[in-house]
């Protein structure tokens, strides 16, 4: 049940999601490489939280979006730490609140671009270390958007279906080298990120906020948003050898907003 000894890198680290995974890694014993791309202050604060639970943090900035930027990011999070055992593909973008048609190829693309080639590529560039160890953890974060379609999203809903599709595939392609990878599909979350998704939800279809909201947690069995918290929680597990058995799944963690 420790993560002792273990390097992780996760991304998008500085907030959200990402930091309290970042923060459940280090309290459970790993030392963790904190991505970010545009806060660095955040940044250095969960790094400062991590090194209170007697761990090593460094933070490093890439674009999630660039290939050089990911190259650069794990050939310096190798020479820190020695190699990396978990990475965690949290790092991404709401993309446009759009119709299809109302949508530019440009705005597309960023979401795509960042969403899941950032997750290919991030994939890619650890893998050639894990291999060598013989072992390896990676962990994507994809979305409720990843379990059914999600109306003016078509971009975030199109990079999250195939994140569950590239974990199946990563899973199949490297089980025997003893890699896993597993998905977590977090439903609305508690936060400023998902308040932002709302309002432009309502300022998209032209509704009250406060009908868009209840529309969220009407779907949701226990008429509730999940936490950040509980998403690290469900994280570390598929972290810790407790699960080791468990590759090429996707966990849903929204509250009973999807049943599948």
């Amino acid at each position: 049940m420790s993560l002792a000894g273990k390097v992780a890198l996760v991304t998008g680290a500085q907030q959200g999601i990402g930091r309290g995974i970042a923060l459940a890694f280090a309290e459970a014993g790993a030392d963790v490489a904190i991505n970010w791309l545009d806060d660095e202050a955040a940044a250095r604060e969960v790094a400062a939280a991590a090194v209170g639970h007697n761990r090593r943090a460094v933070t490093i900035q890439a674009d999630m979006g660039k290939l050089a930027d990911i190259r650069e990011m794990v050939v310096a999070v190798v020479a820190e730490f020695g190699g990396i055992d978990i990475l965690v593909n949290n790092a991404g973008i709401s993309g446009p609140t759009k119709r299809i048609t109302d949508m530019s190829l440009a705005e597309w693309q960023e979401t795509i671009d960042i969403d899941l080639t950032g997750t290919w590529l991030a994939t890619r560039a650890v893998l050639p270390t894990m291999d060598k160890q013989r072992s390896g953890n990676v962990i994507n974060i994809s979305s409720g958007a990843g379990r059914r379609g999600y109306p003016m999203r078509s971009p975030y809903a199109a990079a999250k279906w195939a994140m569950i599709g590239l974990t199946q595939t990563v899973a199949g392609e490297w089980g025997q080298r003893g890699i896993r990878c597993n998905c977590i599909c977090p439903g609305a979350i508690e936060g400023e990120r998902i308040e932002r998704v709302m309002r432009a939800r309502a300022d998209a279809l032209k509704q009250p906020y406060e009908q868009i909201k209840a529309g969220f947690l009407s779907q949701a069995a226990m008429n509730r948003m999940a936490t950040e918290e509980e998403v690290a929680r469900v994280a570390l597990f598929l972290a810790l050898d407790v699960s080791a058995g468990i590759t090429g799944q996707t966990m849903n963690v929204d509250c009973g907003s999807i049943m599948n």
